[in-house]
């Protein structure tokens, strides 16, 4: 168990102490310089914590060497930008710096190599969670924060798309594997989850078909009664589906109904936002894999007829 130590918090009158600054100057820092934002009490009054304390007495420092307060202020808000970068990026794998340079630079060819190589270096269960995940959710950061352009974050997202489809249809599974279905939502244009997902099912002895982005209005009933899958699991990142088709949840647990023989999940942060809360009689609202994937059948064990 790691035992973390709680960060502590100053009034104004004890950052003032232990900088060496009136606390008029600190009010001024911040009021005309934004040197920090403090946090506010209910009451109203100003707390600091130690990475403010630290910050004032850089300030300070670089003021003394002949600094304005302005150029202090700004080498102050650099320092700790580079470092948090630094230090974030030293956490990262080899294989994700390699592929966020590359993403920058929109070179498919060099993404597709890299992720070749980190795949055959790794091996899938390592490469799906050490690798395409942590390096999606930086992409998702940079492009939250103005780093990246949206044209970037697309093409990234299309790379390791279509690689993920080739390694899952290059995967060898006994043809008695059990089933199961993935598909987006109609409206849901965000795939790369549910490949994700169905690559970790290969992994555990399933067989798998997807139905992409977007499917059109009862495609996905038209397959389950078509293959008939053990499980069906179904996704939306967003709340799109939900939106252009209010009714769409209870639709889509009564169809679950009709199936008893078959489990069906529901998945996903827009799907959870919008299902938690309400009444679901047959479909499972989950965010976990493990939920979906365990439990499973034996390969080879009959499955009910129609």
């Amino acid at each position: 168990m790691r035992i973390t130590q709680k960060k502590k918090e100053y009034y104004i009158k004890e950052a003032a102490e232990l900088t060496g600054l009136s606390r008029q100057v600190i009010r001024k820092w911040e009021d005309r310089y934004c040197s920090l934002t403090p946090k506010r009490k209910e009451n109203g009054y100003r707390v600091y914590n130690q990475e403010d304390i630290k910050k004032l007495i850089k300030i300070k420092a670089y003021q003394k060497q002949g600094y304005t307060l302005q150029e202090a202020v700004n080498n102050v808000h650099s320092e700790m930008e580079r470092n948090y970068y630094n230090s974030r990026e030293k956490n990262l794998d080899f294989f994700i710096l390699d592929l966020i340079e590359k993403g920058k630079r929109c070179d498919e060819a060099g993404l597709n190599q890299a992720l070749r190589q980190s795949y055959h270096y790794y091996g899938m269960e390592h490469f799906l969670k050490e690798i395409v995940i942590p390096f999606l959710i930086e992409v998702g950061n940079r492009w939250e924060r103005g780093e990246w352009e949206a044209f970037q974050e697309s093409i990234v997202s299309l790379v390791i798309r279509d690689f993920l489809i080739e390694i899952r249809r290059s995967f060898h599974y006994p043809e008695t594997a059990p089933l199961i279905l993935g598909a987006c939502l109609p409206g849901e244009q965000h795939e790369i989850p549910v490949h994700i997902i169905l690559l970790e099912c290969l992994l555990k002895g399933w067989k798998t078909k997807l139905v992409g982005a977007s499917p059109a209005p009862g495609s996905i009933e038209s397959l389950v009664r078509g293959l008939r899958p053990r499980k069906v699991l179904l996704s939306a990142t967003t709340s799109i589906p939900f939106e252009q088709n209010p009714s769409l949840l209870g639709m889509l647990d009564s169809f679950a109904g009709k199936h008893p023989e078959i489990h069906f999940y529901l998945g996903g942060y827009g799907a959870v936002t919008f299902a938690t809360g309400k009444q679901l009689q047959h479909l499972t609202l989950t965010n976990s894999i493990k939920e979906v994937i365990t439990l499973e059948p034996l390969v080879g064990t009959s499955f009910p007829s129609s």
